[in-house]
């Protein structure tokens, strides 16, 4: 059965159980989520969990560049510039973000298991998809990161959860940073389970569906991709997060984002693998990033549904304020390079102004008066 952005299959396996296949099927855009594929995968997973029959999920993006490049900023920036609302009242931002999250909620806590191919490119809304399932594997072609800073956003999709959650303040950095993980990187960080070379993923489906699945499907899941790890294990790249875990931790031991970002150009100066982060941080937008100090902060100890309730409450606000837009247009629209941030720097930051991306949205209104 195929949906526009979707491709659904089901697999039969050796006790008669199945697994359910979903496909992201936008490969031009690298798979990037739209809400149309939102919808589709939550309606999916819902029948899915009330089928006994199935007994497993199978996520994946289509072609061989991407698993999915992040939510679909081009559409979110019309929500932005040009509103409607839909026969409920929200607007189409609004609706994004609110089954976006839902739907990596779901991911998390589906009551079956999610095996996420994560080949290729995954990045933003991608991760968010991936964080979630029970089994994720990368390859030697996965390129992760969460950019959101570039473009006047704020990395969410959970990642106030799973970036509290990496080894020290690792999180802090690549959300600070937008830096770039390859498959070492996302198993010891924690966003990957299992490194498998991309070439044996047509045999891992055969294997699966030679599989009883019966009594243990996680159990017997296992088994398949550990084989396959093991025939992968000489093609593991290095890990340079893990490398230079030591220096993050160095540059992360600040008490206020300017300092952090002081440590970084400075650090980023003499230190080759730091360069790139710190020019990163240089174009990005001063108020993104003082979100993600705050955010990462204040959800260390929040559950997966606090943070989810946090982001939702955070990203209207960003919708509503200008400042992604600004991003959007400058570095995929107009592509001109040059986004006019709210403030051009962290010196002059209004702590105010900050602060109104957190709290109630329904007093923005109020506030504007």
């Amino acid at each position: 059965m195929t949906n526009q952005t979707v491709v659904f299959d089901e697999l039969t396996v050796a006790d008669g159980g199945r697994i359910g296949v979903a496909r992201l099927n936008a490969p031009r855009s690298l798979n990037a989520l739209s809400l149309d594929m939102i919808h589709a995968l939550k309606s999916r997973l819902d029948d899915w969990s009330q089928d006994d029959g199935v007994k497993a999920v199978w996520l994946e993006g289509e072609g061989d560049k991407a698993f999915c490049a992040g939510g679909d900023i081009v559409a979110l920036y019309r929500a932005m510039t040009e509103p409607r609302q839909d026969n409920r009242g929200k607007g189409a931002g609004e609706q994004f973000f609110t089954d976006e999250y839902d739907l990596d909620y779901r991911i998390h806590t589906y009551p079956k298991p999610i095996i996420v191919w994560g080949n290729g490119v995954v990045m933003g809304g991608g991760v968010g998809l991936m964080a979630g399932g029970s089994h994720r594997v990368v390859t030697e072609n996965s390129k992760l990161a969460m950019p959101e800073v570039s473009i006047g956003m704020y990395p969410d999709v959970g990642a106030g959860w799973f970036f509290n959650r990496m080894p020290g303040r690792t999180g802090l950095f690549l959300g600070l940073t937008g830096a770039r993980m390859n498959a070492a990187d996302a198993l010891f960080v924690g966003l990957a389970d299992r490194f498998i070379r991309h070439e044996y993923k047509a045999e891992i489906m055969a294997a699966l569906q030679k599989s009883d699945l019966g009594e243990s499907a996680s159990g017997a899941i296992n088994k398949v991709l550990r084989h396959f790890e093991h025939e992968s294990r000489a093609a593991l790249p290095a890990s340079p997060v893990q490398d230079n875990f030591e220096l993050i931790q160095k540059l992360t031991d600040a008490d206020s984002l300017d300092e952090t970002v002081d440590n970084l150009h400075r650090l980023g100066e003499s230190d080759p693998w730091l360069a790139k982060s710190a020019q990163t941080v240089a174009a990005a937008s001063p108020t993104a990033m003082a979100i993600q100090w705050r955010h990462f902060h204040d959800t260390a100890r929040d559950s997966l549904a606090e943070v989810f309730d946090k982001e939702l409450v955070i990203s209207l606000r960003c919708l509503e304020r200008g400042e992604f837009a600004e991003g959007v247009r400058a570095l995929l629209i107009d592509k001109d390079q040059q986004p006019r941030w709210h403030y051009s720097s962290l010196t002059g930051l209004d702590p105010a102004w900050v602060e109104s991306f957190f709290g109630n949205p329904e007093l923005t209104d109020k506030e504007k008066e």
